[in-house]
């Protein structure tokens, strides 16, 4: 006779390992968005004092616009650059616990599917009905999980598109105002 629970044990023992997985990612990832935050007060402290030396150092209007415009611009760098790196690992991120995810359902549905089948082989007479809704319901949640697999593959790649554009679509308008402040 077949023992189901040391199947169930073997489930389990993936679960924890996996969970174990997603903790030390998560980890990673937090220590490499505070590394970048204090990278960036680093900058923003840096910037600051310069600003406050060359602010303090301006003599007419004129200056005091051409300083302006190179301050501003140096802020705007600054904050896309700092997107850019939030954004990449955010990015990473999703794509780790994504494919953390998808494993830990294949493995899941592996080793369901095996189990209903050898508990379908030691099955008493008459319940093939049973068996067969147990193995239907088995495959159509595997489907389910694939379609939902590639939608969320398919918002997250339009999204990052999005992004990219956006983030161009700012670089172009912050060098193109830097470059009308200079000329006026």
């Amino acid at each position: 006779m077949y023992k189901g629970t040391e199947q169930f044990a073997e489930i389990n023992k993936a679960g924890y390992a996996n969970a174990v997985k997603l903790a030390s990612l998560s980890l990673d990832k937090a220590e490499r968005l505070t590394k970048l935050n204090l990278q960036a007060a680093k900058v923003a402290l840096e910037q600051g004092v310069e600003a406050a030396n060359t602010v303090a150092g301006i003599k007419d209007v004129q200056e005091l616009v051409a300083v302006r415009a190179k301050l501003t611009e140096a802020g705007v760098q600054s904050a896309l650059g700092y997107s850019r790196g939030v954004y990449q690992i955010v990015s990473e991120a999703q794509a780790d616990i994504s494919a953390l995810a998808e494993e830990a359902w294949a493995a899941y549905t592996k080793g369901f599917a095996a189990w209903v089948e050898k508990a379908a082989k030691d099955a008493p007479a008459g319940s093939d009905v049973a068996v067969t809704a147990l193995k239907s319901t088995v495959a159509a949640t595997t489907a389910a999980f694939d379609q939902f697999s590639k939608a969320t593959k398919q918002v997250v790649s339009f999204a990052d598109a999005s992004v990219r554009a956006a983030t161009a679509n700012a670089e172009s308008i912050a060098k193109a105002t830097t470059k009308a402040r200079k000329v006026a």
